[in-house]
């Protein structure tokens, strides 16, 4: 059986609402990254990278929410669209990969973690880029029901992981600066798969204290020696 490693973050809400999606049988293997469980050697020999999610599927190691999803995707043949659309898929998911996912979570991050540590510039930057990503994406969602040609595909779902956590990127009714999106979200979200995968964290059991052990699981760069 599949074996699935989650954290309750966007890149591994993507995979499960693929898995829901595709109707696969997996066990979910919780990841706490409040505790560390993502530095073990254990789990760094799955994803020498050291983040959530990575799968292992009949002895594979599958690690990065877009490669597990363009994985799982062409393995069942399902969620890939119009084969000419090809070039226009790949796109979207590397957009969403190296634009639309960072910029969402660096924002995030500055306005919690970083929120007391200055660098005014960093937030004014990761804030401008992270709007910036959602004009595109309304702009490309003008009378379009999906990313990608006519279908839904793993480009919705990836884009979705990220667009889920829209409150916290764009503050309370942020999103009705960006009315496609919006539009296309709500739609998404009335999927039945995104209530399973919703349903994912639930059965799981994560610590939720944010001490000491939490905060050099997440940022250890702020307890590392100069130099490190």
């Amino acid at each position: 059986m599949l074996k699935f490693y989650f954290h309750t973050t966007p890149n591994p809400m993507k995979v499960a609402l693929l898995l829901e999606e595709l109707g696969l049988d997996y066990e979910a293997v919780a990841l706490d990254t409040y505790k560390g469980n993502q530095h073990s050697p254990q789990f760094k020999a799955i994803n020498p990278n050291g983040k959530a999610p990575a799968i292992e599927d009949d002895g594979k190691r599958v690690f990065d929410s877009t490669a597990i999803c363009l994985y799982l995707a062409e393995k069942h043949g399902a969620l890939l669209g119009d084969p000419a659309n090809r070039g226009e898929l790949l796109s979207w998911l590397f957009w969403i990969a190296s634009g639309l996912g960072p910029f969402s979570g660096q924002w995030v991050h500055f306005q919690t973690a970083g929120a007391n540590e200055g660098g005014e510039y960093a937030k004014r930057r990761y804030r401008f880029e992270a709007h910036r990503h959602y004009r595109v994406l309304d702009e490309h969602l003008a009378g379009r029901a999906f990313m990608v040609g006519h279908d839904y595909t793993i480009a919705d779902i990836c884009a979705w992981g990220w667009v889920d956590r829209n409150v916290r990127v764009l503050g309370e009714g942020g999103i009705d600066a960006y009315p496609n999106v919006k539009r296309w979200y709500e739609a998404v979200n009335a999927r039945p798969a995104v209530a399973k995968a919703r349903d994912l964290p639930q059965r799981l059991a994560f610590k939720t204290d944010f001490d000491e052990e939490t905060a050099r699981s997440l940022f250890p760069h702020n307890f590392a020696e100069t130099g490190s």
